[in-house]
């Protein structure tokens, strides 16, 4: 897909709908969790969920996932793995990020992942999953570490 950028305004021109149209819509969903959750498995699932949006079609969204302490199960090498995702843990991915401990420490480590994707015109859902390789991994948040995943109408594509 070509991108298609707005164009100069020049002073004493009448701005169109179509130069608006080319301007970022902004924030289009989002969701925020101070909830830990000490039970992430080797079964990839939801971790967060974002509020649903009306997408438009032929539009750039740049989707934002962050865990701000991720922590594989204690392991050499064990890692930890977060996805954005298109409605559900087997939906479409559009981003992946992960933690693999070097040691024997299950140290918590913040993993942000973006993304840019467009969609279907119509009802959008977008998740964050999460999935160890092997044992128990915790998403530890709290009031001051608080996981985010953001939408954002970045323009036409």
């Amino acid at each position: 897909m070509a991108i298609a950028p707005n164009t100069t305004f020049v002073p004493n021109t009448v701005l169109t709908s179509a130069q608006m149209n080319a301007l970022p819509f902004g924030i289009v969903a989002q969701a925020s969790s101070t909830t830990s959750n000490s039970s992430i498995t080797s079964t990839e699932a939801v971790t967060i969920t974002a509020s649903t949006f009306t997408a438009i079609a032929n539009r750039y969204y740049r989707i934002t996932y962050i865990e701000p302490q991720a922590a594989p199960s204690t392991g050499v090498q064990n890692t930890i793995s977060i996805r954005i995702r298109l409605t559900n843990a087997s939906g479409t991915v559009y981003g992946y990020g992960q933690y693999q401990q070097e040691t024997n420490n299950a140290t918590n480590m913040t993993i942000t992942v973006v993304a840019l994707a467009t969609f279907t015109a119509g009802s959008v859902v977008v998740v964050g999953t999460a999935v160890v390789n092997g044992g128990t991994g915790n998403l530890t948040r709290s009031s001051d570490a608080i996981a985010r995943i953001i939408v954002e109408d970045i323009g036409p594509a």
